[in-house]
Protein backbone atom coordinates (compact mmCIF):
# COMPACT_ATOMS: atom_id res chain seq x y z
CA UNK A 1 0.00 0.00 0.00
CA UNK A 2 1.66 3.10 -1.06
CA UNK A 3 -0.13 5.83 1.98
CA UNK A 4 -0.07 9.37 1.09
CA UNK A 5 -2.64 10.48 3.81
CA UNK A 6 0.32 12.34 6.04
CA UNK A 7 4.08 12.65 6.66
CA UNK A 8 2.87 11.52 10.02
CA UNK A 9 3.11 7.89 7.99
CA UNK A 10 6.50 8.11 7.97
CA UNK A 11 8.39 5.30 9.83
CA UNK A 12 11.96 5.20 12.01
CA UNK A 13 14.45 4.11 9.04
CA UNK A 14 16.61 0.72 10.58
CA UNK A 15 19.56 3.63 11.71
CA UNK A 16 16.85 5.51 13.92
CA UNK A 17 15.77 2.49 15.00
CA UNK A 18 19.80 1.71 16.34
CA UNK A 19 20.31 5.16 17.56
CA UNK A 20 17.07 5.26 19.74
CA UNK A 21 18.20 1.79 20.78
CA UNK A 22 21.51 2.71 21.44
CA UNK A 23 21.23 5.94 23.44
CA UNK A 24 22.43 7.12 26.51
CA UNK A 25 19.77 8.24 28.69
CA UNK A 26 19.30 9.56 32.80
CA UNK A 27 16.35 11.38 34.19
CA UNK A 28 14.98 14.18 31.98
CA UNK A 29 13.26 15.74 35.21
CA UNK A 30 16.37 15.99 36.83
CA UNK A 31 18.85 17.15 34.02
CA UNK A 32 20.26 14.09 33.87
CA UNK A 33 19.50 13.21 30.25
CA UNK A 34 22.79 14.09 27.91
CA UNK A 35 20.80 12.75 24.56
CA UNK A 36 17.94 15.20 25.34
CA UNK A 37 20.23 17.91 26.25
CA UNK A 38 22.31 17.68 23.13
CA UNK A 39 19.16 17.62 21.45
CA UNK A 40 17.89 20.83 22.52
CA UNK A 41 20.89 23.02 22.51
CA UNK A 42 21.61 21.65 19.16
CA UNK A 43 18.00 22.63 17.88
CA UNK A 44 18.19 26.53 20.06
CA UNK A 45 21.21 27.05 18.32
CA UNK A 46 19.31 26.38 14.79
CA UNK A 47 17.09 28.84 15.74
CA UNK A 48 19.46 31.10 17.80
CA UNK A 49 17.47 30.96 20.57
CA UNK A 50 18.47 30.88 24.23
CA UNK A 51 17.04 27.95 25.54
CA UNK A 52 14.95 24.63 24.32
CA UNK A 53 12.96 21.96 25.70
CA UNK A 54 11.90 18.60 24.61
CA UNK A 55 7.55 17.57 24.30
CA UNK A 56 5.76 14.48 22.84
CA UNK A 57 3.79 16.29 20.55
CA UNK A 58 3.52 19.87 18.37
CA UNK A 59 0.18 20.20 19.62
CA UNK A 60 1.55 20.16 23.05
CA UNK A 61 4.04 22.84 21.83
CA UNK A 62 1.42 25.03 20.50
CA UNK A 63 -0.99 24.90 23.36
CA UNK A 64 2.09 25.39 25.98
CA UNK A 65 2.74 28.64 23.99
CA UNK A 66 -0.75 30.13 24.01
CA UNK A 67 -0.41 29.59 27.94
CA UNK A 68 2.69 30.90 28.73
CA UNK A 69 2.46 33.84 26.34
CA UNK A 70 -1.64 34.52 27.22
CA UNK A 71 -3.40 35.07 30.24
CA UNK A 72 -7.60 33.72 30.48
CA UNK A 73 -9.65 35.91 28.70
CA UNK A 74 -7.18 36.71 26.30
CA UNK A 75 -6.72 36.97 22.52
CA UNK A 76 -4.25 34.32 20.11
CA UNK A 77 -4.54 36.05 16.26
CA UNK A 78 -4.12 33.06 13.96
CA UNK A 79 -5.45 31.65 10.54
CA UNK A 80 -8.92 29.95 10.13
CA UNK A 81 -7.39 27.25 8.08
CA UNK A 82 -4.62 26.99 11.28
CA UNK A 83 -3.49 23.51 13.18
CA UNK A 84 -4.38 25.47 16.65
CA UNK A 85 -7.86 26.16 15.30
CA UNK A 86 -8.98 22.71 13.10
CA UNK A 87 -7.37 20.29 14.95
CA UNK A 88 -6.27 21.20 18.49
CA UNK A 89 -9.62 19.86 20.14
CA UNK A 90 -10.50 23.69 20.95
CA UNK A 91 -7.22 23.15 23.07
CA UNK A 92 -7.15 27.55 23.93
CA UNK A 93 -10.43 27.69 25.24
CA UNK A 94 -10.21 24.73 27.43
CA UNK A 95 -6.87 24.38 29.04
CA UNK A 96 -5.98 28.35 28.84
CA UNK A 97 -9.10 30.67 28.78
CA UNK A 98 -8.13 32.20 25.51
CA UNK A 99 -10.29 33.13 22.93
CA UNK A 100 -9.03 32.98 19.07
CA UNK A 101 -9.78 35.13 16.33
CA UNK A 102 -9.47 33.18 13.15
CA UNK A 103 -8.51 35.59 9.82
CA UNK A 104 -9.05 33.92 6.32
CA UNK A 105 -6.27 34.02 3.90
CA UNK A 106 -4.86 33.38 0.44
CA UNK A 107 -3.84 29.77 0.74
CA UNK A 108 -3.91 30.00 4.61
CA UNK A 109 -2.00 32.76 4.97
CA UNK A 110 -2.83 36.10 6.40
CA UNK A 111 -1.57 39.42 5.73
CA UNK A 112 -0.10 42.58 7.74
CA UNK A 113 -3.17 44.63 6.61
CA UNK A 114 -5.82 41.69 8.36
CA UNK A 115 -3.75 41.25 11.50
CA UNK A 116 -3.51 45.36 11.75
CA UNK A 117 -7.53 44.93 11.61
CA UNK A 118 -8.39 42.45 13.96
CA UNK A 119 -5.92 43.54 16.59
CA UNK A 120 -9.13 45.31 18.72
CA UNK A 121 -8.82 48.70 20.71
CA UNK A 122 -7.74 48.69 24.53
CA UNK A 123 -11.07 48.05 25.94
CA UNK A 124 -12.60 46.49 29.42
CA UNK A 125 -15.78 45.09 27.29
CA UNK A 126 -12.96 43.25 24.78
CA UNK A 127 -10.63 40.65 24.88
CA UNK A 128 -6.96 41.49 25.13
CA UNK A 129 -5.00 40.48 21.52
CA UNK A 130 -2.45 38.85 22.85
CA UNK A 131 -0.77 36.45 20.68
CA UNK A 132 -0.09 36.27 16.78
CA UNK A 133 0.26 32.45 15.78
CA UNK A 134 1.56 31.79 12.21
CA UNK A 135 2.22 28.16 10.65
CA UNK A 136 4.94 27.40 8.84
CA UNK A 137 4.58 25.92 6.05
CA UNK A 138 0.55 26.35 6.22
CA UNK A 139 -1.02 23.02 5.93
CA UNK A 140 -3.74 23.64 4.64
CA UNK A 141 -5.15 24.42 2.31
CA UNK A 142 -1.75 23.42 -0.07
CA UNK A 143 1.77 23.67 2.46
CA UNK A 144 2.26 27.38 1.34
CA UNK A 145 5.55 29.11 2.49
CA UNK A 146 5.05 32.41 4.41
CA UNK A 147 7.97 34.22 2.29
CA UNK A 148 10.05 36.45 4.93
CA UNK A 149 8.91 39.15 3.74
CA UNK A 150 5.58 37.99 4.87
CA UNK A 151 6.56 37.03 8.18
CA UNK A 152 8.81 40.19 8.66
CA UNK A 153 5.37 42.45 8.41
CA UNK A 154 3.46 40.43 10.52
CA UNK A 155 6.24 40.48 13.23
CA UNK A 156 6.61 44.39 12.61
CA UNK A 157 2.31 44.61 13.18
CA UNK A 158 2.85 42.96 16.36
CA UNK A 159 5.67 43.92 17.78
CA UNK A 160 3.92 48.00 17.10
CA UNK A 161 1.04 46.71 19.32
CA UNK A 162 3.17 44.97 21.99
CA UNK A 163 2.34 41.16 21.27
CA UNK A 164 3.93 38.22 21.51
CA UNK A 165 4.57 36.07 18.18
CA UNK A 166 4.67 32.35 18.39
CA UNK A 167 5.38 30.20 14.87
CA UNK A 168 3.97 26.28 14.60
CA UNK A 169 6.72 24.74 13.30
CA UNK A 170 4.91 21.58 12.10
CA UNK A 171 6.65 21.93 8.89
CA UNK A 172 9.40 24.74 9.18
CA UNK A 173 11.71 22.67 7.67
CA UNK A 174 10.07 21.78 4.66
CA UNK A 175 9.59 25.75 4.58
CA UNK A 176 13.45 25.91 5.37
CA UNK A 177 14.42 23.70 2.47
CA UNK A 178 12.37 25.15 -0.29
CA UNK A 179 13.41 28.97 0.59
CA UNK A 180 17.31 27.60 1.21
CA UNK A 181 17.19 29.62 4.63
CA UNK A 182 18.05 28.48 7.77
CA UNK A 183 15.48 27.86 10.44
CA UNK A 184 17.14 30.76 12.57
CA UNK A 185 16.04 33.35 9.34
CA UNK A 186 13.04 31.94 8.91
CA UNK A 187 12.14 32.37 12.46
CA UNK A 188 13.48 35.91 13.00
CA UNK A 189 11.28 37.71 15.45
CA UNK A 190 9.19 35.42 16.65
CA UNK A 191 9.54 34.83 20.36
CA UNK A 192 8.37 30.69 20.12
CA UNK A 193 8.97 28.54 17.70
CA UNK A 194 9.04 24.70 17.64
CA UNK A 195 10.55 21.70 15.25
CA UNK A 196 8.94 18.65 14.64
CA UNK A 197 11.10 15.89 14.66
CA UNK A 198 8.57 13.66 13.05
CA UNK A 199 6.43 14.08 9.84
CA UNK A 200 8.88 14.69 7.42
CA UNK A 201 12.20 14.18 9.75
CA UNK A 202 11.26 10.56 10.01
CA UNK A 203 11.10 10.41 13.86
CA UNK A 204 7.96 8.79 15.97
CA UNK A 205 7.35 11.13 18.00
CA UNK A 206 8.32 14.67 19.75
CA UNK A 207 8.87 18.25 18.69
CA UNK A 208 11.45 20.53 20.11
CA UNK A 209 10.45 24.59 21.06
CA UNK A 210 12.19 27.51 21.76
CA UNK A 211 12.63 30.61 23.00
CA UNK A 212 13.73 33.00 25.66
CA UNK A 213 15.13 31.38 28.96
CA UNK A 214 12.21 33.17 30.49
CA UNK A 215 10.28 31.67 28.11
CA UNK A 216 11.21 28.06 28.16
CA UNK A 217 11.30 28.05 32.25
CA UNK A 218 8.13 28.54 32.28
CA UNK A 219 7.13 26.51 29.69
CA UNK A 220 8.86 23.73 31.83
CA UNK A 221 6.34 24.02 34.48
CA UNK A 222 3.65 23.70 31.96
CA UNK A 223 4.71 20.92 30.51
CA UNK A 224 4.56 19.47 34.00
CA UNK A 225 1.02 20.79 34.58
CA UNK A 226 -0.36 19.35 30.92
CA UNK A 227 1.22 15.75 31.43
CA UNK A 228 4.23 15.99 29.22
CA UNK A 229 7.10 15.58 31.69
CA UNK A 230 9.29 12.57 31.04
CA UNK A 231 11.78 10.38 32.46
CA UNK A 232 13.99 8.96 30.21
CA UNK A 233 13.45 11.17 27.32
CA UNK A 234 17.02 10.71 25.36
CA UNK A 235 15.27 7.63 23.37
CA UNK A 236 13.33 9.84 22.07
CA UNK A 237 15.84 12.75 21.54
CA UNK A 238 18.04 10.04 19.59
CA UNK A 239 15.86 9.76 17.21
CA UNK A 240 15.59 13.38 17.11
CA UNK A 241 19.64 13.49 16.86
CA UNK A 242 19.30 10.94 13.87
CA UNK A 243 16.76 12.94 12.01
CA UNK A 244 18.92 16.10 12.11
CA UNK A 245 21.97 14.04 10.87
CA UNK A 246 20.09 11.95 7.60
CA UNK A 247 16.61 13.37 7.15
CA UNK A 248 17.08 17.45 6.97
CA UNK A 249 18.63 17.41 3.50
CA UNK A 250 16.34 14.53 1.77
CA UNK A 251 13.52 17.05 2.62
CA UNK A 252 14.28 18.24 -0.99
CA UNK A 253 13.49 14.79 -2.52
CA UNK A 254 9.46 14.51 -0.74
CA UNK A 255 9.49 18.36 -2.11
CA UNK A 256 10.44 16.87 -6.08
CA UNK A 257 8.13 13.69 -5.16
CA UNK A 258 5.36 16.45 -4.90
CA UNK A 259 5.78 18.43 -7.88
CA UNK A 260 6.08 15.26 -9.99
CA UNK A 261 2.88 13.75 -8.42
CA UNK A 262 1.36 17.07 -8.88
CA UNK A 263 2.69 17.56 -12.52
CA UNK A 264 1.43 14.16 -13.70
CA UNK A 265 -2.34 14.97 -12.09
CA UNK A 266 -2.38 18.11 -13.66
CA UNK A 267 -2.44 15.61 -17.00
CA UNK A 268 -5.46 13.48 -15.63
CA UNK A 269 -8.70 14.06 -17.12
CA UNK A 270 -11.57 14.42 -14.49
CA UNK A 271 -9.10 16.33 -11.73
CA UNK A 272 -8.23 19.92 -11.24
CA UNK A 273 -4.54 20.88 -9.82
CA UNK A 274 -2.46 23.91 -11.13
CA UNK A 275 1.10 22.02 -10.22
CA UNK A 276 2.97 25.16 -10.06
CA UNK A 277 1.11 25.81 -6.78
CA UNK A 278 2.82 22.65 -5.01
CA UNK A 279 5.78 24.54 -2.83
CA UNK A 280 6.40 21.87 -0.69
CA UNK A 281 5.65 18.50 0.19
CA UNK A 282 1.72 18.65 0.18
CA UNK A 283 -0.63 18.26 -2.75
CA UNK A 284 -4.21 18.88 -2.97
CA UNK A 285 -7.13 18.17 -6.19
CA UNK A 286 -10.36 19.08 -7.05
CA UNK A 287 -12.18 16.00 -8.14
CA UNK A 288 -15.61 17.36 -8.54
CA UNK A 289 -15.16 16.03 -12.16
CA UNK A 290 -15.62 13.09 -11.66
CA UNK A 291 -18.87 12.89 -9.86
CA UNK A 292 -18.43 11.72 -6.51
CA UNK A 293 -16.99 13.05 -3.21
CA UNK A 294 -13.58 12.65 -2.06
CA UNK A 295 -14.26 10.43 0.89
CA UNK A 296 -15.99 7.86 -2.19
CA UNK A 297 -12.67 8.94 -4.65
CA UNK A 298 -10.01 7.87 -1.73
CA UNK A 299 -12.14 4.59 -0.85
CA UNK A 300 -11.90 4.03 -4.68
CA UNK A 301 -8.36 4.37 -4.75
CA UNK A 302 -7.33 2.70 -1.50
CA UNK A 303 -8.80 -0.52 -3.68
CA UNK A 304 -6.17 0.15 -5.96
CA UNK A 305 -3.27 0.62 -3.81
CA UNK A 306 -2.81 3.82 -2.73
CA UNK A 307 -4.17 6.02 0.57
CA UNK A 308 -4.98 9.31 0.35
CA UNK A 309 -7.15 11.49 2.45
CA UNK A 310 -10.18 13.45 1.68
CA UNK A 311 -10.25 16.90 2.37
CA UNK A 312 -14.07 18.40 2.71
CA UNK A 313 -16.37 17.40 -0.16
CA UNK A 314 -14.58 17.68 -3.67
CA UNK A 315 -10.72 18.09 -2.21
CA UNK A 316 -8.06 15.46 -2.15
CA UNK A 317 -5.18 15.08 -0.12
CA UNK A 318 -1.42 13.43 -0.46
CA UNK A 319 1.64 14.20 1.13
CA UNK A 320 4.79 12.76 0.13
CA UNK A 321 7.57 11.61 2.56
CA UNK A 322 10.34 9.52 3.59
CA UNK A 323 8.57 6.38 3.17
CA UNK A 324 7.39 7.17 -0.83
CA UNK A 325 9.86 6.66 -3.79
CA UNK A 326 9.82 7.94 -6.78
CA UNK A 327 8.19 4.73 -8.33
CA UNK A 328 5.39 4.78 -5.55
CA UNK A 329 4.58 8.17 -7.37
CA UNK A 330 4.37 6.97 -10.67
CA UNK A 331 2.31 4.46 -9.12
CA UNK A 332 -0.13 6.89 -7.53
CA UNK A 333 -0.48 9.03 -10.46
CA UNK A 334 -2.06 6.22 -12.49
CA UNK A 335 -4.01 4.69 -9.47
CA UNK A 336 -6.04 8.31 -9.32
CA UNK A 337 -6.04 8.20 -13.27
CA UNK A 338 -7.71 4.72 -13.58
CA UNK A 339 -10.29 5.58 -10.87
CA UNK A 340 -11.12 9.18 -12.56
CA UNK A 341 -11.46 7.03 -16.07
CA UNK A 342 -13.98 4.27 -14.03
CA UNK A 343 -15.50 7.31 -12.68
CA UNK A 344 -15.65 8.81 -15.84
CA UNK A 345 -17.53 5.72 -17.80
CA UNK A 346 -14.36 5.49 -20.02
CA UNK A 347 -14.06 8.79 -21.87
CA UNK A 348 -10.65 8.96 -22.86
CA UNK A 349 -7.85 6.69 -22.28
CA UNK A 350 -6.40 8.68 -19.17
CA UNK A 351 -4.10 6.30 -17.57
CA UNK A 352 -1.96 6.16 -20.78
CA UNK A 353 -2.23 9.97 -21.49
CA UNK A 354 -0.13 10.16 -18.68
CA UNK A 355 3.58 10.85 -19.69
CA UNK A 356 5.85 9.62 -17.26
Amino acid sequence: MIDLVSDTKSQPSPGMRRAMEEAVVGDEQYGEDPTTIELCTRVADMFQKPAALLLPSGTMCNQIAVRVHCEPGDEVITSSASHIVRAEAGGPAALSGVMVRALDGDRGMFCAAQLEAAIRPMSRYAPKAKLISVEQTAGFPCGAVWQPDQLQEIVSVGRRHGLKLHMDGARVANASTALNLPLSEIAKGFDSVWLDLSKGLGAPLGAVMVGSDEFIEKAWRIKQQFGGAMRQSGFIAAAGLYALDHNLERLADDHANAASLARLLEQTSGIAIKAHTVETNIVYFDISETGVTAAEFVSRLSSHGVKMGPSGLNLVRAVTHIGVDKAMIIAAAKAVAQVARELLRGEGQVAERIKI
